[in-house]
């Protein structure tokens, strides 16, 4: 299937984790010239490098989260290497896992500043040059823990349940315009952010990390974790033409772990 973005100019946020490194790499493939935005600058110049390798067009910069000031530069700069952001794929990293009572009213505000706050400040950036050429896609990649929470996981499981609000209504806004946005959560997809949480848990509960993630893949019906790949084809296909009638939507890629319908 072609995805109809050859040509197009992607921004992907988080691209030097697991996740975001293979949308940007899948958006590439595709023919997107492809914005790379992270905080961990090696981690961006490896990503980069393999989607050059395999004969992609991508610009990597140093994009900090927390410095909303800054977002503007930041699009600035990707429009005068690339053109502008046809699509956005907002993708933060997470929180510091934690209970719900107790937390720092600090560490909440600085949670939202990073996950929320820096999602919309950017996205209002781009809406305006989407808007004009009647053409854009935002992605916004969250947690499962927006449907089932996810213990230990609330300040996670809370802000990112916003942005599920946020992007609903959005997506009624601008959808005359040409733009789509939408919501991808992803289970359990073997990342370092799920070694990492796996390997916390260990620690609390005094067991192997191995144990642990038995436990958790024995829960998914699929019997394992995903492969960011797999991940990275919904967005993909998300961010191209063949889903201009796809809006407003939540869309699950967790190997069925999520019970509910």
């Amino acid at each position: 299937m072609d995805l109809g973005l050859k040509g197009k100019t992607a921004l992907v946020l988080g691209a030097g984790g697991g996740l975001g490194g293979a949308i940007a790499a899948t958006l590439a493939r595709e023919g997107a010239k492809v914005a790379l935005g992270d905080i961990d600058q090696a981690a961006l110049a490896r990503v980069k490098e393999t989607i050059i390798a395999e004969g992609g067009v991508a610009h990597a910069l140093a994009f900090d989260l927390s410095d909303l000031a800054g977002i503007d530069a930041r699009v600035a700069e990707i429009e005068a290497a690339l053109g502008p952001v046809d699509v956005l794929v907002n993708n933060t990293g997470g929180p510091p896992p934690t209970p719900a009572s107790g937390q720092d009213p600090a560490l909440w505000a600085k949670s939202f500043e990073q996950m929320v706050l820096s999602v919309i400040a950017l996205t209002d950036r781009v809406l305006p040059g989407m808007r004009a050429r009647k053409w854009g896609r935002i992605v916004t990649s969250t947690s499962s823990g927006v449907v089932a929470p996810i213990p230990n996981l609330a300040i996670s499981n809370a802000l990112r349940l916003s942005l599920v609000g946020w992007s609903k209504t959005l997506a009624r806004e601008v959808a005359r315009d040409g733009i789509t946005a939408n919501i991808v959560l992803p289970g359990r997809i073997a990342t370092d952010r799920i070694r990492f949480l796996d390997a916390k848990k260990a620690e609390r509960e005094g067991r192997t990390v191995e144990e642990v993630a038995a436990e958790s893949t024995g829960s998914i019906p699929v019997g394992r974790y995903g492969e960011p790949q797999e991940y990275a084809n919904v967005v993909a296909f998300l961010a191209g033409a063949p889903s201009s009638y796809v809006t407003g939507s939540v869309i699950r890629v967790d190997g069925g772990l999520i019970a509910s319908i």
